[in-house]
């Protein structure tokens, strides 16, 4: 069946349907999360939790003041003591199950020239051995394990080490019963000015799971679904027809219309492609294409022309009617 009215709602099992009850179609998402195409199928919406996602990659740029006086050789990192480190910073990091997890970056100015030692804890918890997070700390915010070989500047305050901008922490397990985690923390773009420390970018990948909330469909049919966990996704996509001879349909009421020899086969295709399928409008109906203020306005003369040919017989009838009896 084929309609032009774009009244639609969800049902309870996810279906998007019209006041009959008809499924909308379109094309299903594959596996890999992008639209299919193929023949057109009932969209249904997941009821179903979206899936948390691991943290893979964090991207972060930082500045750190090449003015920073080391620490005193005499006195070994502790992430509990703010004087054995010159700039700290956090990121909220997600392990397989969805479970959240604060991962904190230490930056310890080294007395080499240009050069800082960096090191790490989760969830205040050192590395152990094996760079593995110990299951639970031996004391809230024990010393942090160092992470790579530290991060070093040429004279003009660019990053040289890493040679790719990128420190791996790998097998971090948080005994929780979530897989061992393997990330990369991409620092490419931090510098060593002479100002303040400061954070210019940080980002992760990871998310934890999240419902369905809304979703809303764009302009060339994608119906994108936004969950509690602030991700969004592509659902399906709406997909729209044409006839050579749209006169042809046989009209099967309310709104609905039905494919005929005289309308010819359907030409079916995502919205805005070629030149008879036209584009969405997502919160919006088809305006009706009469001016109602002038058919009123031709309605009122038709009525008072009406009126007066129906006078002008009146009269005529009486005239006819006196006539008679003047006989």
């Amino acid at each position: 069946a084929y309609s032009r009215n774009g009244q639609f709602n969800m049902d309870k099992n996810g279906f998007i349907v019209n006041s009959a009850g008809l499924q909308l179609t379109g094309f299903p998402v594959g596996a890999n999360g992008s639209v299919a195409g193929g023949s057109p199928a009932a969209l249904q919406l997941p009821t179903t939790a979206m899936q948390p996602n691991s943290t893979q990659n964090i991207v972060a740029q930082f500045n750190l003041d090449s003015r920073s006086i080391a620490p005193a050789a005499a006195t070994p990192f502790d992430a509990r003591n703010s004087n054995t480190y010159n700039y700290a910073n956090a990121v909220t990091v997600y392990d397989s199950l969805g479970n959240s997890h604060e991962l904190s970056t230490f930056f310890v100015k080294s007395p080499a020239v240009n050069t800082w030692d960096v090191y790490a804890t989760a969830d205040g918890r050192a590395l152990a051995t094996g760079g593995v997070f110990a299951p639970a700390p031996p004391a809230a915010g024990s010393n942090g394990t160092s992470i790579a070989s530290g991060v070093s500047f040429d004279n003009s305050g660019a990053l040289t080490t890493p040679a790719n901008g990128k420190m791996v922490l790998a097998g971090l397990d948080f005994a929780n019963g979530s897989a061992p985690m393997n990330f990369t923390i991409d620092v490419t773009g931090t510098t060593q000015f002479g100002n303040a420390n400061d954070v210019k970018k940080l980002t992760q990948d990871g998310f934890t799971s999240g419902a369905l909330t809304s979703y809303a469909i764009n302009q060339d049919g994608t119906v994108t679904g936004k969950y509690s966990n602030e991700q969004s996704k592509i659902l399906g996509q709406i997909v729209l027809s044409s006839f050579v001879n749209p006169n042809g349909l046989q009209p099967k009421g309310d709104n609905v219309w039905a494919e005929t020899a005289a309308s010819g086969q359907p030409l079916t295709g995502t919205p805005g492609a070629g030149t008879k399928l036209g584009a969405l409008t997502s919160g919006a109906l088809e305006a009706s294409n009469v001016d109602l203020t002038s058919e009123l306005v031709n309605l009122i003369i038709a009525q008072r022309t009406y009126q007066a040919n129906a006078q002008t017989v009146k009269t005529q009838d009486q005239v006819m009617q006196t006539l008679v009896n003047m006989r």
